[in-house]
């Protein structure tokens, strides 16, 4: 993943290879010679915890790191500063002290060979498993007898909003066809600061697809509303207040004793990477099977 930086694409999260992308050889120097000695190689740093460096250089690094890659990043993605937003959002995509350009740093990379669709079309086709599209559980929910039922939805839904509503952000997509081979050198783009939306993906570098053509998705953040059926809830919003509203539901979840599991990114108000989903649904299914 590269960022747009002062008309440079460096790449992101911010690393060595950043740092001598945007700055002289002889200053990039002596700031990565400050970082390693300092937090240590191979070190992951919040950027918020950089920008309380003793050293007036690394402060200056920090400083600037926060206003051109993640600051308007962050106002476009949730309208908020990353000041309004828990630590972990901006602890998500820290400063690595190290060459490593991989945006995942995981041992173990991939995807599905033929895609995440046809992965879940295998899944749901199993004989146990029948799919109603464009129903309301409410709707059947009597009609059907069963020990417990997993609810992937949003918590504040099932309980009829009884706290309130929880907030999210949406995203809407545009598709970009383009008459030649490749549009871009990587697989993600990212503009934090041109721009109304903020990152583009030519998912061939991912796919390993070879064509002609190739197809190039904008992202463009915006606000949930629930009463409009194009909007997504696909980022809860992670803030102090949202997560005192979410305690509540999930003590309503609670007295339900067990009959209702709830699990999900809407459901858990949280968020998580794919890696993250598949974990928490092979972790609930460890405690139904042995609960």
């Amino acid at each position: 993943m590269l960022a747009s930086v002062e008309g440079k694409l460096v790449p992101v999260p911010f690393n060595l290879n950043s740092l001598y992308a945007l700055f002289p050889p002889k200053y990039a120097e002596r700031l990565e010679e400050k970082l390693i000695c300092t937090y240590g190689f191979g070190v992951k740093v919040p950027i918020l915890k950089m920008k309380e460096a003793k050293d007036e250089e690394l402060r200056f690094l920090a400083d600037y790191i926060y206003k051109n890659i993640f600051y308007g990043y962050t106002i476009k993605q949730w309208e908020l500063t990353p000041e309004e937003l828990d630590p972990s959002v901006t602890g998500r995509v820290p400063v690595y002290i190290s060459r490593d350009d991989r945006y995942f740093q995981d041992t173990y990379q991939a995807m599905p060979k033929q895609g995440y669709t046809a992965m879940f079309g295998r899944i749901l086709s199993h004989k146990n498993i029948k799919v109603l599209l464009n129903t309301d559980y409410r709707e059947i929910v009597r009609e059907i007898r069963f020990n417990r039922m997993i609810y992937t939805g949003p918590i504040d839904v099932y309980f009829d909003y009884m706290h309130g509503s929880l907030p999210y952000r949406s995203l809407r997509f545009e598709f970009l066809t383009f008459d030649r081979e490749w549009q871009q050198e990587v697989g993600t783009l990212n503009y934090p600061n041109e721009y109304d939306f903020t990152r583009t993906t030519e998912l061939k570098h991912l796919t390993g697809q070879r064509l002609p053509w190739t197809t190039l998705i904008v992202e463009y953040p915006q606000a949930y509303q629930p009463e409009n059926i194009n909007f997504e809830p696909y980022y809860p919003i992670p803030r102090e207040e949202n997560r005192l509203r979410y305690s509540l539901y999930e003590k309503e979840a609670a007295k339900l004793g067990g009959s209702v599991l709830f699990a999900g990114r809407l459901a858990d108000y949280k968020y998580y990477n794919m890696d993250q989903a598949v974990a928490r649904a092979l972790k609930l299914f460890e405690e139904i099977a042995h609960g």
